[in-house]
């Protein structure tokens, strides 16, 4: 045997755990380990360091502001072991506190104080707002509104009747200056809007199409030529077109019927339809849409009748093509009440109703009623002396044939579309030229969904161009619309009025502010609005439907997407049922 060794190995005491050190002291012997710092480690952990003393004391985050809580926000563990990066435990902490001491620095610094936000002018400060729109709030499902229906037709009546007074509830004005414009802006509830019809689940969906590849498309198409003419037109009153502007006149109400049937319920395009003068049928209404979908925000929806080898593009009775929007392309557009509107009268739906209302009496107010007018070849096609009361409004209908094929192509594809003339005016030479007559309004400028808009009682005189820019950025589809619609009845101007509340508070009451007169292509111009890319998006949707077996369809704009969709839905729907039917289904 060896020699004795000079110390006594210490007894093992057997543990239920090999790992860590035992829990009580009996089971060691007396030993003691309260106090001792001690690290958590695992079997994985990589073993080098017994001290590491180039670590610096604060990056655990013990020694910076916020404590523990911060640990690990900016500073990674040094090691990838579980338990390695605990190592500063065993640091030696100094009892004093060196953050008691501090340096003074007496000296003087002349620097001038940094902006951060922005710097314009003589070291003013320029903040930037950080948001933008939100979400672009939406109309909902339009009612029958303002128009009556007769024997399939619609017409619209500027009379009493023909306007509603809703209620008269007070608004919620900004403060002093107006709320900061992107103020919070990520912290609004995003607006849903409502589809313009109801999407059933039976109806089969067959195309969707991205607003961004009708962008893209361009066709050129030669001016149409009239195949037939109906109606009449009064001379247009040139005292609205003052230099110096117009002082302000009251927009009157005047009793006189207009109608905007759909194009299956247009006798002229039964006629012209038997007579094989086309293959594709709509109005200047419809095809301005498809024009100008792009520019939309708000939803809407076309039927599409298939029958034999042509197409009708129809509108639904009371649908949004009916009436007219506000503000559609705002930053912030108006809001329904159940979004949070506090005024009743600027909700969207109540603003849509508000300027059909004044479009259809300031195109009445426009022209002067006399014998002497501009009579077209065959007298107004849906007005019928022996029923109606009311006299007929200043309304001019052109059916004019556009051939959509390409020079490349060599069968044409003619579509037959109504337009609509509202006056006419005689030149210096005598000859009679054509016009359009339509009126934006303002409601409140200091209301939600105002859009940013100027004060057009004060500016109007002295900043006419900043008040149609304004225009033009908030209402861009209304306008895009407007423009393609002239252009395609062969109008030579498109008069353009200013309307606004006598009261911001009274939706019945309205004042004319001026009247400005444009060129349609040069209006669109200025728009940045491309006639090729509209004529390009009509062609392709059409294609698309000349390709659809007979039947009906159905285009629809998603509410809250840019996105149009193609159903296809049953003959029935959409048809008025008969009153026997309705009475059969009340009684059960």
């Amino acid at each position: 045997m060896g020699p004795a060794l000079p110390f006594a190995l210490p007894s093992l005491v057997p543990v239920s755990s090999p790992w860590g050190p035992p829990a009580t002291e009996a089971s060691t012997g007396g030993l003691s380990f309260e106090g001792a710092p001690y690290a958590p480690f695992s079997k994985g952990d990589k073993l080098g360091k017994l001290a590491d003393w180039t670590q610096d004391p604060g990056r655990d985050g013990r020694d910076q502001r916020g404590g523990r809580q911060n640990y690990g926000r900016s500073h990674r563990d040094p090691y990838q072991a579980y338990g390695a990066s605990t190592a500063s435990s065993f640091q030696f902490q100094n009892a004093e506190d060196e953050s008691s001491f501090s340096v003074v620095d007496s000296s003087r610094t002349t620097t001038k104080p940094r902006t951060t936000f922005g710097q314009g002018g003589r070291g003013g400060l320029v903040l930037r707002s950080r948001g933008g729109a939100q979400g672009r709030g939406g109309a909902r499902t339009f009612g029958p509104g303002a128009g009556a229906q007769r024997s399939g037709y619609q017409r619209y009546l500027g009379g009493r009747g023909g306007h509603q007074d809703g209620a008269r509830t007070g608004g919620q004005r900004g403060g002093r200056g107006g709320r900061r414009f992107g103020w919070k802006d990520y912290d609004k509830p995003q607006r849903l809007r409502d589809s313009s019809v109801t999407i059933s689940p039976e109806w089969q969906m067959l195309e969707e199409i991205d607003f961004n590849r009708l962008g893209k498309l361009s066709l050129d198409i030669k001016d149409g030529t009239d195949v037939d003419t109906y109606g009449f037109t009064y001379y247009y009153d040139k005292s609205f077109d003052r230099p110096g502007g117009i002082s302000e006149r009251k927009l009157q109400v005047i009793d006189t019927l207009s109608y905007n049937p759909t194009t299956s319920d247009d006798p002229v395009i039964q006629q012209l339809a038997q007579r094989d003068e086309g293959r594709v049928f709509a109005t200047d209404s419809i095809l301005s849409m498809l024009m100008c979908a792009p520019r939309s925000v708000y939803p809407w929806d076309i039927v599409v009748n298939r029958e034999g080898d042509k197409l009708f593009l129809d509108k639904r009775e009371g649908g949004p093509l009916d009436f007219v929007t506000v503000n559609e392309n705002a930053a912030e557009p108006p809001l329904e009440v159940a979004d949070g509107s506090k005024d009743s009268i600027n909700t969207p739906s109540a603003l849509a109703l508000e300027a059909t209302f004044i479009n259809q009496n300031f195109a009445a107010q426009a022209v002067v009623e006399s014998n002497d007018k501009h009579e077209f070849t065959h007298p107004n096609p849906f007005y019928n002396p022996e029923e109606e009361t009311e006299p007929l409004g200043s309304r001019g209908y052109r059916y004019r044939k556009i051939n959509l094929s390409s020079v490349a192509e060599e069968t044409e594809l003619n579509l037959i579309v109504r337009t609509e003339l509202d006056g006419t005016i005689r030149n210096s030479s005598g000859e009679d030229s054509f016009i359009t007559i339509k009126a934006l309004n303002e409601f409140d400028t200091r209301a939600p969904g105002a859009g940013g808009a100027l004060d057009w009682r004060s500016k109007f005189g002295s900043q006419r161009g900043a008040v149609v820019a304004t225009e033009m950025k908030n209402n861009s589809c209304k306008l895009a619309r407007w423009t393609v619609q002239s252009i395609l009845a062969g109008a030579d101007q498109m008069k353009l009025g200013f309307v606004s509340r006598a009261n911001p508070k009274d939706k019945a009451r309205h004042v004319i502010l001026g009247v400005v007169g444009y060129k349609p292509r040069e209006f669109a111009n200025q728009m940045n609005y491309s006639v090729a890319n509209g004529w390009g998006i009509a062609r392709s949707i059409i294609d698309m439907c000349l390709a659809l077996e007979e039947g009906k369809y159905i285009i629809v704009k998603d509410p809250n997407k840019p996105v149009i969709r193609l159903y296809e839905v049953p003959r029935d729907a959409f048809d008025e049922a008969p009153a026997d039917e309705e009475k059969q289904d009340a009684d059960e």
